[in-house]
């Protein structure tokens, strides 16, 4: 009995502590994409205005079409706060619906973009056109990526609270693909007024 009770405490805290190194650990990940894409968002600044004789963002972009990719994220941002609700009531078949929904959203707005850099090039506005096409590419290609990746990321997710149910390793990686998913959406908010917005005007 007295080992058990030495031992629980110990093991219970080796659990928080494996956690909380964890949740650091992606804090510091997310700081360095934050790094990342300041870069980036620099980079287009400064070549925004290099047409090099080509199309402009007022010729080439869409608003409407954009704004209809944008409510994808957007509401996929919606879903996935839901499916965080529903991981704190132990609800495990509303997460698996909620994940669901996020994923298929998230597809959309993937979808669209792929879309919108299919036309644009087979018009021959690709990245090498101009400066400004090369610093669009980049800056929308790498968000579109981290994208993707969430949507693998959450795939994965949707299998393991399906096969294992909401275990603590499960609702911490679950957290922070929250965190990940929220701060794509914040990024994207920048590139629709930077890129898109202001593109136009």
């Amino acid at each position: 009995m007295t080992a058990d009770v030495l031992t629980y405490p110990a093991h219970a805290d080796h659990g928080h502590d494996a956690t909380a190194t964890q949740t650091f650990g992606f804090w510091l990940y997310i700081m360095t994409d934050c790094i990342l894409f300041a870069s980036i968002f620099a980079t287009y600044a400064v070549l925004s205005h290099n047409y090099a004789g080509g199309p402009t963002g007022k010729e080439l972009f869409n608003l409407r079409y954009v704004f209809g990719e944008t409510m994808f994220l957007l509401f996929s941002s919606v879903t996935y706060g839901f499916a965080v609700l529903a991981m704190n009531r132990n609800a495990r078949n509303q997460v698996v619906g909620w994940l669901i929904l996020t994923f298929f959203l998230g597809l959309g707005f993937i979808g669209m973009e792929v879309n919108e850099f299919t036309h644009m090039v087979l018009e021959g506005h690709g990245p090498d056109r101009s400066g400004f096409l090369s610093a669009f590419f980049t800056l929308v290609g790498t968000h579109g990526t981290h994208v993707s990746f969430g949507l693998i990321w959450m795939a994965v997710m949707i299998y393991q609270v399906t096969n294992k149910g909401l275990t603590t390793p499960i609702r911490s990686r679950l957290m922070r693909l929250s965190m990940f998913w929220h701060f794509l959406d914040i990024v994207w908010i920048g590139v629709f007024t930077i890129v898109y917005l202001l593109g136009v005007m």
